[in-house]
């Protein structure tokens, strides 16, 4: 069986014997042809890998040929080989859709290489990257088990990042499961990580922390406001270090990005929470004490995010940024959006836009509740396209796309972000029990002692406590906590789906990006 079939279109055929034999000698098969008209007709009744098409033939020109090829068969790949090395004609054919170029006299090597670029890639890029990931598989475990501090952390977690997205282009489900089993390894090292040290880091006496929800201004946002150079800081809640990698090169097109790093979010690693420590500088527990009246806990009525505005208001002025000029625009829905498209030249009069975009929260909710979107996302890589797709296409996209001519500052964040939990895993508790899957707070909570990082008094968490006795505690990896009564019905709807709120390496080290103009 040969490794693929190509046709050969070239007025001077019987020239080339020596090179077609030595395509056949590597398993090719070969067919021929000496004009246009023919080639077309056969690439029409026939299965064909690649066409190499010579550029000057009588009767119709290679470039009129390839756009007839393109017609009948638009995803097959056509490389040109031509004489003219001229500008118009290399941009023609590139305009024209060509998989490669190649110059006259062309030697077998370089018509071999063009092949195996086109045909092979896939199974070359697949055989590397699996071999390169052995090898790394060691380091990494190596790491893991060398006590990591909260730096290698995050260093740890961004290769993981990158072997996934790299074994995800291999298509190897051998290698997907190998590296599904490496993450789970890691993030049970880390939920024992921040097991020991979470309390530490968030203590008012704490002297050593890691850049965290209630300080990601303080160090990666305010120190680059300057006088005439806005500066737009976007949250897209609930973006995960993977999602940002999915959505970076739609940002290159656009930005020259400066720095690429994570933070860690607070716990809960929940909207209400982190979002509000990130506006307001505050860990949860200060909040409560400052604005009593803003501040609602999970079982308090109201919204739980009204404030935001407020509390940054009151973050500059302590930082002593008060006289900054600024605006706050959340967008929850399409309209909101447009809105920012039509609004963004208006910002650039202010030293300091902050944006909070609310769409892959909204995503990774709604597909829990919809047939539809647990179909097109239901796994890690689904789940990064979708936010691909939907960032390509949004308004925000629109928007800093009408501004990236001018002289600004962009810096991208997140909240927190979200992971697949799949282990159910029973609590019980009182009637003032919270209904989250990945956190819980409340009275007499009954759990398992392993599943969860328990915070008897929540104030040694930062947080503030709800009730007289309330506790909080944390799922650990894939966890989702369920209630014993209607239990089955629970685990089955919410198995799979992706939720936040607990510990992970997914939920907890999130991006925060820095990019300028061109």
């Amino acid at each position: 069986m040969s490794l693929a079939k190509i046709l050969w279109v070239d007025d001077e055929i019987d020239s080339l014997t020596s090179q077609i034999l030595f395509l056949e000698n590597k398993g090719y098969e070969v067919a021929t042809k000496t004009n246009g008209y023919d080639a077309v007709e056969y690439v029409k009744e026939n299965f064909v890998d690649v066409v190499l098409l010579d550029e000057t033939m009588p009767g119709i020109t290679g470039l009129q040929t390839l756009q007839q090829i393109k017609e009948n068969k638009s995803t097959l790949p056509v490389v040109l080989i031509t004489k003219n090395e001229a500008e118009n004609i290399m941009d023609d054919a590139i305009g024209s859709q060509i998989s490669d170029y190649l110059i006259k006299p062309v030697n077998p090597s370089q018509v071999l290489l063009s092949l195996k670029k086109l045909i092979d890639n896939k199974r070359l890029i697949a055989e590397k990257t699996t071999s390169a990931y052995q090898q790394e598989f060691r380091s990494l475990f190596m790491a893991l088990n060398d006590n990591p501090d909260y730096n290698e952390w995050m260093e740890l977690y961004r290769k993981l990042v990158y072997w996934e997205l790299e074994i995800q282009k291999s298509d190897s489900p051998e290698m997907q499961e190998v590296f599904y089993t490496q993450k789970q390894e890691a993030n049970n090292e880390f939920f024992k990580f921040i097991s020991k040290n979470y309390a530490r880091w968030v203590s008012p006496k704490s002297t050593e922390a890691p850049i965290m929800s209630n300080t990601l201004l303080k160090y990666k946002v305010l120190p680059h406001l300057e006088k005439g150079k806005p500066l737009f800081f976007v949250l897209i809640d609930n973006l995960r270090f993977d999602q940002w990698k999915a959505i970076e090169p739609l940002f290159a097109a656009s930005f020259r990005i400066y720095e690429e790093d994570t933070f860690y979010s607070i716990l809960p690693t929940a909207t209400q929470y982190a979002r509000n420590a990130i506006f307001s500088g505050l860990m949860p527990i200060e909040i409560e004490k400052q604005f009593n009246s803003q501040w609602k806990n999970d079982d308090d009525e109201g919204g739980k995010n009204l404030y935001e505005e407020e509390f940054l208001k009151a973050h500059l002025k302590r930082a002593g940024k008060g006289d900054l000029k600024f605006s706050y625009t959340k967008i929850t829905n399409n309209q909101d959006g447009q809105k920012l498209v039509d609004n963004i030249h208006n910002m650039l009069q202010n030293d300091f836009n902050v944006i909070v975009y609310n769409f892959v929260d909204m995503l990774s909710h709604a597909r829990t509740e919809m047939e539809v979107l647990k179909e097109l996302a239901g796994d890690e890589t689904s789940y990064r396209s979708l936010t691909q797709s939907w960032f390509e296409h949004s308004p925000l996209n629109q928007a800093l796309k009408k501004v990236a001519d001018k002289n600004i500052n962009v810096i991208v964040a997140t909240d927190h972000g979200s992971t697949r939990v799949k282990t159910p895993a029973k609590v019980i508790g009182d009637k003032q029990t919270t209904a989250n899957l990945r956190y819980k707070h409340g009275r007499n909570l009954n759990y398992e002692e392993k599943d969860v990082l328990a915070f008897r008094d929540p104030k040694e968490a930062g947080l503030p406590v709800p009730n007289v006795n309330s506790s909080y505690i944390f799922a650990k990896g894939d966890i989702f906590l369920c209630y014993p009564n209607n239990y089955n019905h629970f685990v089955n709807y919410y198995k799979n789906t992706f939720q936040h709120g607990g510990i992970s390496l997914e939920e907890m080290i999130i991006p925060v990006i820095r990019m300028g103009t061109k």
